[in-house]
């Protein structure tokens, strides 16, 4: 009896580890289009050959974004016929003409050489889908008309049927688009800022991120569109208020370089007037208690300009100012501090350390301050 014939091919050759990031290199819009399509999404529209020509996007409904597209051909080819879904409607249609065509109905190659053989084989597509899940395929072996692929997947070698390993895709593919399908329907719910609020005052920091953690990736997006631009007061004021809820959730949950880029995009929706103003304070206030006392200035002197509180402000900012040794500009601030009715025994400490450093100069200052303030009021 003939004992089975095995044979083990390596995938060097035709792996495709890495190929969507060089291709993305060369796209201008590859950003925008990852913001808003998801960036699997994009490349699925590569391997499927679409051309995505044009983006309107709605703030309010995402799902609602309409995507321009024509698939195949050249910009030059005429005969093309645009194409027009909603984002809801396109994620799905690529899904489906991903996986319409059954792959790998090919023969088995005959040896390591025949490249075109072993791609059609294992399915072309299958190979540029399954190194955007982690998967670096190292390996088909063939016996007695079965196949199995061993692939690393996150440093682990495993071992599929090949059949099976496309199924693992498809359900990866599946999971992508029911993941970003729940998302975008709750993505800018302007209602959901209240219950936010509420968490926070219970220092619920995880459920304000569940709440609007969507926000931001949108917004970067519609803000820069003339509909973004021409957004009413109201909602824009909503919009900063939760991005500021977020952004100080991120802060309080450790991850102080998301929050500060939230706040940033909550900074640019809000422009200017009291939602400016909480933003400023709170990028202040983060960034003092991370240690970044001369980044801090900035914003907190822009939560001044536009109408902060002035106690609670001027407290942050003569602490930032002092950390960085500007300790007559830190005296002013709490002297502001106290002005505004901020009690004299929460700052105390702050006070006797630039006491301290500044010595017998500082009491002639206060001095000559109290007495120019006095003949200023005996003159009105």
């Amino acid at each position: 009896m003939d004992e089975p014939r095995h044979t083990r091919f390596a995938l060097d050759a035709v792996r495709t580890d890495g190929w969507f990031a060089r291709i993305a290199e060369g796209i201008a819009s590859c950003q925008t289009l990852c913001e808003v399509i998801g960036e699997r999404f994009f490349a699925f529209s590569i391997i499927l050959g679409i051309r995505i020509t044009a983006l309107t996007i709605d703030r309010r409904i995402p799902d609602q974004t309409l995507v321009d597209f024509v698939v195949g051909g050249s910009e030059d080819d005429g005969e093309l016929v645009q194409q027009r879904l909603t984002l809801g409607e396109f994620r799905p249609r690529v899904v489906a003409m991903l996986f319409a065509e059954e792959e790998g109905t090919s023969s088995p190659p005959e040896n390591d050489s025949d490249l075109e053989a072993l791609q059609l084989f294992i399915g072309v597509r299958s190979l540029l889908v399954a190194p955007l899940y982690g998967y670096c395929l190292t390996a088909l072996s063939l016996t007695s008309g079965s196949a199995e692929l061993t692939v690393i997947h996150d440093g682990i070698e495993e071992q599929y049927a090949l059949e099976g390993f496309r199924e693992a895709l498809r359900a990866h593919v599946q999971d992508e688009l029911e993941h970003a399908s729940e998302g975008n329907r709750s993505a800018i719910d302007l209602s959901r800022v209240a219950e936010a609020e509420a968490c926070a005052e219970r220092g619920e920091w995880t459920k304000i991120i569940a709440l609007l953690g969507s926000w931001p990736g949108p917004l970067a997006i519609f803000l820069r569109t003339p509909e973004g631009q021409l957004l009413a007061a109201e909602p824009r004021m909503l919009i900063a208020k939760g991005l500021g809820l977020l952004g100080t959730a991120c802060v309080n949950i450790g991850e102080m370089d998301q929050g500060e880029e939230v706040f940033r995009v909550g900074i640019q929706c809000a422009q200017d007037g009291p939602a400016a103003a909480d933003l400023f304070l709170r990028l202040g206030e983060a960034l003092l208690a991370n240690g970044r006392s001369g980044e801090a200035i900035g914003p907190l002197r822009r939560a001044l300009a536009f109408g902060g509180p002035s106690g609670a402000v001027s407290v942050l900012l003569g602490r930032a100012l002092s950390l960085r040794g500007r300790f007559v500009a830190a005296y002013t601030c709490f002297q502001d501090a106290l002005a505004a009715g901020v009690p004299s025994d929460s700052i105390e400490a702050d006070l006797q350390t630039i006491e301290a450093r500044l010595g017998p100069a500082l009491g002639r200052w206060a001095l000559a301050l109290d007495g120019r303030a006095s003949a200023e009021g005996d003159v009105t």
